[in-house]
């Protein structure tokens, strides 16, 4: 039976590219024509802000307030409430509410949906007093290789093919988004999902004797946007660079001057996004933690020389310059006593710096038993028969969508592998060509690394070892993102491999 308490997402409207295009500056309204519910989309430059057309009094209609010269306010036509939607507060009467915002999710085609979270605030359920905390009572943990491991119950879980990782571990729990989940009397934590990608990704806020420590991870959007304020402690990523876009992309746009300076403004937009975050919530204490990855084999130079990331004291001091929150950057020795800072934030064994010299960064890596892994998988049997390449898209399960992939097996550089497999997939009626049709069809190329697509395909692995690991190169006709394919594929294949015994005896 569903839990009624979970938390949810529900995409209350979208909007085509063309609605998303004809756009005007300043306050649109729309109407769901299937539920007949309103809604507010609020445009600045290329910023869109979104709520319910719904007055949070007593539930009046908003409609545009002549009275307003900028064209950021409506009025409520019940009590002539007004609300800035630029700012999602209440202006009359002043000091009263703020709107509930939803989450605006764009995809790269421009298209724009709304999505609800609900509940959006679930941490206020069941609130507790904080306590106080003795020293030393919360700070960095040893190591235990039996503590029970917790996650979200997303489409795919993390951990989903553990018997096939040989990771051995047992004790794993798949739990409900919004809801308190108790370790002990003092100790409880709950998981919510991101407002973009609430099927794959999770942020966690967990409470020790009524003090919060909120964790976002490198969610997108975690919650929605609606966090909660004054915690204890909040950590979350600061580098970008996670995503196999655009470094992996080739052709058309997708010039070295175009990725730098994209990637150049993605990395301003992160920084100052999560300064803001910072600033609006006031937590005691912020610690940048996630984005310390490095691309460090030596075939992926051009990636680890193309794909900058931020430096977590660079977001540091733009947080200190906005705001008075403590940040601390965690290091190999640096210790933080959340019940010393509590008391008193200038206490110099608060926060305890690692000693002078010790080494930060990792520079040298033993890659051999991953790629003894990876390699493992090239001359397999199943390799042998160029009939797996039916086998395993009609195991993936996509099809009956306009789309043509002509996939590469390449070596290290990515230039195409002599003797390796060069094939397309129709996805419209899952055929194999050996020629793109005649037809109207979008176009992708992807080239991969031989050894890890081999690898992913004989394991029934998810794409992102292919896509985030930067084991592609990419070329699309037309510069279109493709959801529902890389979605399947990153998300939605079948928990089980592909039956290659039974491929192999069938091949004789």
């Amino acid at each position: 039976m569903m839990d009624s308490r979970k938390q949810t997402a529900e995409t209350l409207l979208s909007l085509s590219p063309a609605e998303v295009a004809d756009l005007k500056e300043g306050i649109n309204f729309f109407r769901n024509k299937t539920t007949g519910k309103e809604y507010i989309l609020y445009k600045e430059k290329d910023h869109l802000k979104a709520c319910k057309n719904l007055c949070k009094h007593q539930g009046g209609l908003f409609m545009k307030d002549i009275e307003d010269l900028d064209g950021r306010s409506v009025k409520c036509t019940k009590h002539n409430w007004k609300l800035d939607v630029s700012t999602m507060k209440y202006t009359n009467p002043p000091g009263s509410f703020c709107q509930d915002e939803l989450v605006v999710e764009m995809d790269e085609n421009k298209g724009v949906s709304l999505v609800e979270l609900n509940p959006p605030n679930p941490w206020d359920s069941d609130p507790r007093s904080p306590e106080e905390l003795a020293f030393g009572e919360v700070q960095l943990s040893q190591r235990r290789p039996d503590i029970p491991i917790y996650v979200g119950d997303t489409e795919r879980p993390v951990f989903w093919n553990l018997d096939q990782s040989g990771v051995r571990l047992t004790n794993i729990n798949v739990v409900p988004f919004g809801i308190w989940q108790q370790v002990d009397k003092s100790l409880r934590f709950m998981i919510l999902m991101d407002g973009v990608h609430p099927e794959m990704d999770t942020c966690i806020i967990v409470e020790y004797k009524g003090h919060k420590i909120l964790n976002t991870v490198d969610c997108t959007r975690p919650n929605g946007g609606r966090l909660p304020e004054k915690v204890a402690l909040m950590m979350s990523d600061f580098a970008g660079g996670a995503s196999g876009f655009p470094m992996t992309f080739n052709g058309g746009k997708f010039t070295e001057e175009w990725k730098a300076q994209f990637i150049k403004a993605e990395r301003r937009k992160l920084l100052n996004y999560k300064a803001q975050l910072v600033k609006d919530l006031k937590p005691l204490i912020y610690c940048p933690f996630a984005g310390y990855f490095v691309e460090s084999h030596p075939s992926d130079k051009y990636i680890k020389e193309t794909n900058t990331k931020n430096d977590p004291n660079q977001l540091n001091n733009l947080i200190k310059k906005n705001s008075d929150v403590v940040t601390w950057t965690p290091r190999p020795g640096a210790t933080l006593d959340l019940g010393r800072m509590l008391k008193d934030p200038t206490d110099s064994k608060g926060i305890v710096e690692p000693p002078e010299g010790t080494k930060i960064y990792k520079d040298s890596w033993d890659f051999d038993p991953y790629l003894k892994i990876l390699n493992s998988a090239v001359k397999d049997e199943i390799f042998l028969h160029s009939s797996w390449i039916k086998e395993y898209f009609t195991w993936a399960g996509f099809k009956n969508y306009n789309l043509v992939v002509r996939m590469i097996e390449t070596d290290e550089d990515f230039s195409p592998l002599p003797g390796g497999y060069d094939y397309l997939v129709d996805f419209l009626d899952l055929s194999f060509p050996k020629e793109r049709p005649s037809r109207e069809h979008p176009y992708e190329e992807i080239r991969s690394r031989v050894d890890v697509i081999r690898y992913v395909v004989k394991n029934g692995l998810l794409w992102d070892d292919l896509y985030i690991g930067f084991q592609t190169r990419l070329q699309r006709d037309p510069d279109i993102y493709h959801h529902l394919f890389w979605n399947h594929f990153q998300i939605k294949l079948p928990l089980t491999p592909p039956n290659w015994r039974s491929f192999l005896m069938h091949c004789g």
